[in-house]
């Protein structure tokens, strides 16, 4: 049957079925010269864009006091007992160890602050994506100086989407393990439910089957649950006098037993080298540890480009600082967002699909650091048209494997129904919106988000927000995530409860914050405008390295040890 169809292409496009049918090797791709997108800053909108870069500039300060916050752990007193008493390296110097360079993905870093239960830096652990051989590479590594590696809530949190991003974009993974085990008083946030502390086991067992390699490199305490980790990934290492693994401690021995021992006789890396086989590596010190865990990750049987040239692509015609007046510190402050496209594509080049119709959905093809994506950007309220347009573009993006990238920042309320045509309106709009939501999920193409103004009410949902399960989604700083914006709870309300409205306006304006979200996870992190399109290009690159690697078809079942 597959013969006579041949056949039959054959006899109506001759030339490009042998093309297709006979070509080896590297193809070139399609060449493309897509219309030139100038939109210069006019005057009219000087006002808008001074006072929007006021605002970034405010936002921007204060995220540089957060960063600079959970690069110091848990404080000199922790820093000094982890590299003194305890002669282990800071999670960071180890990061340098284990990876080709500085320049990786970090993600969700500010993670873990302003929670109920008091400050977490960094969730307790640094996760992200970065290089090892030229490979992208997850990596989880816990920070001991922060509340002596206890795992909170969020830190599981913050583990468990580690794992997620590896498996949806099938990355090798890397563990990094000082951990003092769960924090207990919090039991009940951490133990019991679907998608906590036993879900990290769980993860482990379905990636290895999968095909997704993970190593663990014991440098530090494995204590109760964490002592799992290194035992169910496929090589373990483990650094002499400083790496432990055991489900109770020398404390716990001696309450049972009454019996003294040592945490290196107990599960030491001799113990578990050489007696139990619960490692597979032996290390004598950090250094040749991490030297240990890049040659494990250069047998992987990943086929990279031979000569893998970094990506190319012509700068933007305008400077990326101008994204910071660009980003809207309200919704009324908008500026039309194919300005922040213009900044964001390559040599600001943009094919537009229906630019005439739905125009407060901004659709289109670009390249970014040479790699081709199809745009969708709010630039107004999704309407029934518009809606329709994205349901209508995504779909275009699924059929030819197109990577989506939202630019998110939609209507802080709904348009209210006062008259019987409004109600019209609006049930057309919703029936085109669940058709555009959809598409969202059921797109089979890598979707990156980026929240660049309000991330509010449904109309998220349609644009690919947390729920819709994106690759990535990232936050600008002035960004607000809730379910209307502030100072709309009016809309939510009945008209005469003013009072209730002005204290939920109040609570909306607190929680609404991009910090507020990152600090709950509600995103992988936020970003700053102008460092958007080294994001994107890292993202990107990290999606495409799938496709690299050998055999992925083959099932098979998972990998047991001893």
């Amino acid at each position: 049957m597959q013969r006579c169809i041949l056949r039959f292409a054959e006899r109506r496009w001759p030339s490009s079925v042998r093309r297709a049918s006979s070509a080896t090797g590297k193809r070139p791709a399609v060449r493309s010269a897509f219309p030139l997108l100038e939109r210069p800053l006019q005057a009219i909108q000087r006002h808008v864009y001074e006072a929007n870069l006021r605002n970034s500039s405010a936002c921007q300060k204060k995220y540089a006091e957060l960063k600079e916050e959970v690069r110091r752990g848990g404080g000199a007193n922790a820093v000094a007992r982890h590299t003194q008493r305890n002669r282990k390296l800071l999670v960071r110097d180890r990061l340098r160890l284990l990876l080709d360079d500085d320049d990786f993905l970090e993600l969700s870093p500010l993670a873990g602050l302003g929670l109920p239960y008091g400050d977490i830096p960094s969730a307790g652990c640094l996760t992200g994506v970065g290089r090892i051989n030229g490979l992208w590479c997850v990596f989880i590594a816990n920070d001991a100086t922060v509340k002596g590696g206890t795992a909170y809530p969020i830190t599981v949190k913050k583990q468990l989407r580690a794992q997620e991003v590896a498996i949806q974009n099938r990355l090798p993974c890397v563990y990094l393990v000082d951990s003092g085990g769960a924090f207990l008083p919090l039991q009940s946030e951490i133990f019991p439910d679907k998608n906590q502390g036993g879900r990290t086991f769980y993860n482990e067992a379905i990636m290895s089957a999968m095909k997704i390699p993970q190593v663990a490199l014991v440098c530090g305490s494995c204590t109760a649950g964490g002592a799992y980790i290194p035992t169910m990934a496929e090589e373990a290492v483990m650094v002499h006098r400083i790496g432990t693994i055991f489900l109770g401690g020398p404390p716990l021995v001696k309450a049972a037993t009454g019996e003294e021992v040592s945490p290196e006789d107990l599960g030491g890396a001799r113990l578990h080298a050489e007696v139990s086989g619960c490692v597979d590596h032996f290390a004598e010190e950090e250094q040749e540890a991490f030297d240990q865990t890049r040659n494990i990750i250069a047998t992987l049987n990943f086929q990279l480009p031979e000569e893998e040239e970094p990506s190319a692509g012509e700068e933007p015609l305008h400077s990326s600082e101008e994204l910071l007046g660009l980003a809207p510190r309200s919704y009324s402050h908008t500026l039309d967002v194919k300005m922040i496209v213009s900044r964001l594509t390559d040599g600001s080049r943009f094919q537009e699909f229906k630019a005439r119709y739905g125009t407060t959905l901004v659709t289109g093809f670009a390249k970014i650091h040479g790699h081709l994506v199809g745009i969708v950007a709010n630039n107004g309220a999704l309407t029934y048209e518009a809606a329709l347009k994205g349901s209508h573009f995504v779909q275009l993006c699924d059929q030819r494997d197109i990577p989506l990238l939202f630019l998110q920042n939609t209507a802080p309320a709904a348009a209210p129904t006062l008259s019987a045509a409004q109600a019209e309106i609006n049930s057309n709009r919703l029936k085109a919106q669940g058709s555009m939501m959809s598409a969202v999920a059921c797109a089979s193409v890598p979707k990156i988000t980026v929240v660049i103004g309000g991330c509010h009410g449904a109309d998220s949902y349609a644009m690919c927000g947390r729920a819709f399960d994106p690759n990535f989604l990232f936050l600008w700083p002035n960004a607000r995530v809730s379910l209307t914006g502030p100072s709309h709870a009016g809309s939510l309300l009945p008209a005469d409860d003013g009072q209730e409205a002005e204290k939920l306006n109040e609570k909306l304006e607190e929680e609404s914050s991009a910090f507020f979200s990152s600090g709950r996870m509600w995103d992988d992190g936020v970003i700053l405008p102008q460092e958007t399109r080294k994001v994107l290009r890292d993202s990107l690159d990290i999606i495409k390295q799938q496709r690299y690697q050998m055999s992925t078809e083959k099932t098979r079942s998972v990998l047991l040890r001893m």
